[in-house]
């Protein structure tokens, strides 16, 4: 499977937990059914059938599925620099300026034609990808035509009918979405669910109970994720700054705490990490 293009077809949720994460790569997700509160940065999208959602990757999200309801989606996952030979050369560079710029951003379909043209290019992209006695110069040739195709799809769907927030919000969303944004600029500072209820000028079991109802984890989960996040963006951009500092810096509270997070929830520790990160850099630039 080509492991810079990664696509899978309406696939069915699980009764397992999903978590707040990152990737380096684009994605664009598909939601077909079910109940889907979806979580990107700072905003919560309620998902309808057909919704399109384009993300650059680096943006924490997550959905939010309750436990014993339907949850069918599809999503392609890309390396824009996969691509990024093939739209220079065309001059369609513009088609990934939505990631960029935007970093996430909602497409309401309705389930039209348009969507439904979509949804076959991702079924191809799925099958195809997963060949494995093809012609690998053949086949990559074949999945990099399939997901320009998606991507001007997109686009051009994207130009009639795309927004970065829901026309009205609810009031519980409004306030999660104030906690949201405040751990995204106070997430390197000391904080608790006190604190940042405080700040808000709200009750703390109110932002416990609210938060926990809206997303499905904890605020200090959140505060967790929003640093570990930032960690591994830093191991990466700053190779000469030491791990205990990169770590002290985003909020972790101890060295020791933080190498038992970290190894815990990526499965490895942040040396092993940046030097991976470091050397595909290293072959990916010459």
């Amino acid at each position: 499977m080509n492991q810079s293009m990664i696509a899978f077809y309406r696939m069915r949720g699980t009764n397992e937990p999903f978590d707040y994460h990152a990737h380096e790569e684009y994605e664009i997700y598909f939601f077909h059914s079910g109940t889907c509160r979806y979580l990107i940065h700072n905003q919560i999208y309620d998902l309808e059938p057909g919704d399109i959602l384009i993300m650059d990757g680096m943006t924490l999200h997550k959905p939010n599925v309750h436990p014993n309801s339907e949850y069918i989606r599809s999503a392609v996952h890309f390396s824009p620099k996969w691509v990024k030979s093939v739209l220079e050369e065309l001059g369609a560079m513009y088609l990934l300026e939505a990631f960029q710029r935007l970093h996430h951003c909602l497409i309401r379909t309705k389930e039209n034609e348009e969507s439904k043209a979509i949804e076959k290019l991702i079924q191809q992209l799925s099958e195809l990808s997963q060949v494995t006695n093809r012609h690998e110069l053949h086949q990559e040739t074949e999945l990099k035509v399939l997901l320009l195709q998606v991507l001007i799809s997109v686009y051009n769907l994207g130009q009639k009918d795309s927004k970065k927030l829901i026309d009205k919000k609810s009031e519980k969303a409004e306030h999660v979405e104030n906690v949201l944004k405040y751990i995204q600029a106070h997430y390197m500072e000391k904080l608790t669910v006190g604190s940042i209820a405080e700040a808000l000028n709200l009750s703390k079991s109110y932002v416990s109970h609210l938060f926990r109802e809206m997303t499905g984890f904890t605020v200090m989960e959140y505060v967790m994720a929003s640093r570990l996040t930032q960690v591994k963006y830093l191991l990466e951009m700053e190779p000469k700054k030491s791990i205990k500092d990169i770590a002290i810096e985003s909020g972790f509270e101890s060295a020791s705490h933080f190498s038992r997070y970290f190894r815990e929830h990526v499965g490895m520790t942040a040396g092993e990490f940046r030097r991976k990160r470091l050397k595909i850099y290293s072959e990916e630039n010459g």
